[in-house]
């Protein structure tokens, strides 16, 4: 059996949940596996999760499990593996998947592999790459375990769904959680924007040091609206206090994987490239000829952002009158 936990923020799934889904297919049709997935807490997407293949969903419930708690999921979920003795379990490598799946290792006293690429299994010892350091390092490992507990790398796998649907059975699992379980749990939430956002934007242009100023944000402002994205940036610009940790690109801050990036007066450090690297496309703006994102665009304009993002916007406008 492979299980697969799918991530969600107040019921709604985490768009990335869905690659760590189908991981756990493909390598229970390498085993000749059931393939089932688990949901912690209140109200399943059950029609998003059954067209991944999943025979089973084990819906975990609880009176404490009515938001987010880190330790009480890990707990919950290594209870149910317990119960159930998966060959395996994984999950997104989100920040909520890792933190979960640490918690589960720590419950099991099992080792837990973080942002993994792909996966050999073996009869024993499973073969995997990993992503360390941001994504400049791939490491080969080995990890012999008597649960393999891992998490997928974000955007390593594309998200398909299975050939052929399954009619999904639900299974009810009641965790045994106490009040130390709950030190650290979700009691309240803000909207700060609506509508797309920075990860699941098709466009996002993203500004750094070269912007100048939380007021140079503004053409990139207007670009990003013309382009139906939004704006990023990276972390000197949070730093700086220019734009809220929110907006932050980077492996400390958001992963995207848009269909168009554009870096504007962004050098590319490791972090923030991590953070990018999934883009389809990555279009650099900067004025350094010499600057490290340029190693990893598709396209670069050497230049001035405050004259080229304008003149791109401008060129935008005309065809669109046009």
């Amino acid at each position: 059996m492979i299980l697969a936990l799918v991530t969600h923020d107040d019921a709604v799934i985490e768009e990335t949940a869905f690659q760590a889904l189908t991981m756990a297919r493909q390598l229970a049709a390498e085993l000749g596996a059931d393939f089932r997935a688990v949901w912690v807490g209140d109200a399943p997407d059950i029609e998003r999760i059954g067209v991944y293949g999943a025979t089973t969903l084990h819906h975990v419930t609880h009176d404490a499990l009515d938001d987010y708690a880190p330790q009480a999921w890990g707990k919950a979920l290594a209870q149910l593996v317990s119960s159930l003795s998966p060959k395996a379990v994984v999950a997104i490598g989100s920040d909520r998947g890792n933190e979960v799946m640490a918690h589960v290792g720590a419950f099991l006293e099992e080792p837990m592999v973080a942002n993994v690429r792909d996966v050999t299994p073996g009869p024993e010892a499973w073969e995997m790459t990993r992503t360390r350091w941001g994504g400049s390092l791939i490491e080969k490992a080995t990890l012999e375990a008597g649960v393999k507990l891992l998490t997928l790398t974000e955007h390593a796998l594309e998200a398909t769904p299975a050939d052929s649907p399954v009619d999904l059975s639900v299974e009810a699992f009641t965790p045994d959680l106490g009040e130390a379980d709950l030190i650290a749990k979700v009691t309240d939430r803000v909207t700060t924007s609506e509508g797309i956002t920075l990860a699941t934007a098709p466009v996002v242009v993203s500004g750094g040091r070269g912007v100048g100023s939380a007021e140079g944000f503004e053409s990139l402002e207007q670009l990003a609206g013309l382009l139906g994205g939004v704006v990023g940036c990276s972390r000197v610009v949070t730093n700086n206090g220019w734009r809220p940790h929110s907006d932050q690109v980077g492996q400390t801050g958001t992963v995207v994987a848009p269909d168009l990036y554009i870096a504007c007066g962004i050098s590319g450090a490791t972090q923030h490239i991590a953070g990018c690297k999934g883009a389809k496309k990555i279009l650099a703006i900067n004025s350094d000829v010499e600057a490290p994102i340029l190693m990893s665009a598709d396209y670069a304009v050497i230049g001035d952002l405050t004259e080229i993002v304008p003149a791109i916007t401008e060129e935008l406008r005309k065809a669109r009158v046009g």
